[in-house]
């Protein structure tokens, strides 16, 4: 699908709202908190648009997807989008790369079926997300630029749990300042 000038509208409007967390005009402090101003700055922003939050698949007639309800969602009659939102706090950097990924899983299945454009948005404050001595395994997605695809084996605990990608992603980590760093991935 072609893009149309909403989906261009969103990728602009994603990383404008990162300025303005970046530059203190807006206050994030946990993942509820990203959800809620980012859905608040993206609903004033398309006012022709529904925005939503903790959507279930359901109501889109999706199912069997790794999980089942939507962080933000964008739509109207004829188009929507979804973006899935992660703000870890508290360390369990393996587990929560794990989780990044799984986000990546359920977005591609989400585009597959029927959405115009899916997204990841993840914001962190602790080094230990994008640098440290580790890179192998699965901080390599995260750490050492290794493109994320295929089938990833969790890393911790019972490592039976598998996610299988279809496409490849690269994360890139951007600076927004005091010890803050963010990526997005979009999912078309």
């Amino acid at each position: 699908m072609k893009n149309s000038p909403v989906t261009d509208k969103i990728d602009k409007l994603l990383v404008e709202f990162m300025k303005l967390v970046r530059n203190g005009e807006v206050e994030i402090y946990n993942e509820f908190s990203l959800q809620h101003e980012l859905g608040i700055f993206l609903r004033a922003s398309l006012g022709e648009y529904k925005v939503q939050f903790e959507r279930n698949t359901s109501f889109f007639n999706i199912t069997d997807t790794i999980k089942r309800e939507i962080d933000i969602v964008i739509y109207n009659d004829a188009e929507k989008y979804a973006i899935e939102l992660k703000c870890p706090l508290n360390g369990q950097f393996p587990e929560q790369m794990f989780s990044f990924i799984r986000d990546i899983c359920f977005m591609e299945q989400l585009k597959e079926k029927g959405f115009d454009k899916t997204y990841c948005l993840t914001v962190v404050n602790n080094k230990n997300f994008y640098s440290g001595k580790r890179k192998e395994g699965i901080y390599s997605y995260f750490r050492d630029d290794k493109m994320i695809e295929g089938r990833i084996s969790k890393p911790t605990g019972k490592k039976d749990k598998v996610i299988s990608l279809k496409n490849q992603y690269q994360i890139r980590w951007l600076d927004n300042g005091k010890n803050q760093k963010y990526y997005i991935v979009k999912i078309n």
